[in-house]
């Protein structure tokens, strides 16, 4: 393995694939974060815990504006990080994969991964707008679904040992995993906060915003997948 190559190749894919998920989110997902922000703002004015006036929405749109811009580099920062494990993941996993060649090999791999660390995970705690759920729970929310995406993770690293190792009905590794997720998913505690948003809001948010993941993983999966094929960093020199 080329190490230099290699660390290019996943380091970039996963931040262009980044920059791809963090254009999307401020031109979908931005617009319902606007909107939810705004109700949270009217219900601030009614209970007396903010005055509408013209310095407090300077202040406010400055904020969103640093926001907006923010969210590139977070969905690059998002790329280098998720995209690493994804390259390491692949390199190990690579020819085992079925496809004919690395594009379609790392789409295939970035489909598992993407169900596994986020659609699975989304189902038990779907995305919400910032402004769903109270500030006290904010530790335990985050600490809750970082366990599920973690057991989700190490469930598929397991069961996925077990299918390479099972010479017959290897479906029985996916059942296994699925048995498994379907015990965590009723043992692991639910959303504490109620939500006061529109459900319609909220609905719209979250589909756009596993949109915008899915996007990114398909876009991991292809750049990382060309760039392998051009550069071969596994390819044994011969020098």
């Amino acid at each position: 393995m080329k190490t230099f190559s290699f660390l290019i190749i996943v380091i970039s894919a996963g931040i262009l694939a980044g920059l791809v998920h963090g254009m999307l989110n401020i031109v979908l997902v931005e617009p319902y974060l606007d909107n939810a922000i705004g109700i949270e703002n009217q219900r601030l004015f009614a209970e007396g815990q903010a005055k509408d006036t013209p310095q407090f929405w300077q202040q406010f749109t400055d904020y969103r504006i640093w926001q907006k811009q923010g969210s590139i580099v977070a969905g690059a920062i998002l790329g280098a990080s998720t995209g690493a494990l994804f390259g390491l993941v692949f390199a190990y996993s690579r020819k085992s994969l079925p496809g004919n060649n690395d594009v379609k090999k790392a789409l295939i791999l970035a489909g598992i991964m993407w169900a596994v660390l986020y659609f699975i995970p989304f189902l038990k705690y779907p995305a919400n707008p910032p402004t769903v759920g109270e500030p006290d729970t904010i530790a335990l929310r985050a600490s809750t679904y970082a366990l599920f995406v973690a057991l989700s993770g190490f469930a598929a690293i397991g069961f996925a040992i077990l299918y390479k190792k099972m010479k017959d009905k290897k479906f029985l590794a996916f059942v296994g995993y699925a048995g498994f997720m379907g015990i965590i998913f009723v043992i692991m505690p639910s959303n504490p906060d109620p939500i006061k948003t529109p459900m319609e809001l909220v609905n719209g948010f979250r589909a756009i915003s596993a949109g915008t993941m899915t996007a990114y993983w398909i876009a991991n999966g292809i750049i990382l997948g060309w760039m392998w094929k051009k550069a071969k960093p596994d390819a044994i020199s011969t020098s």
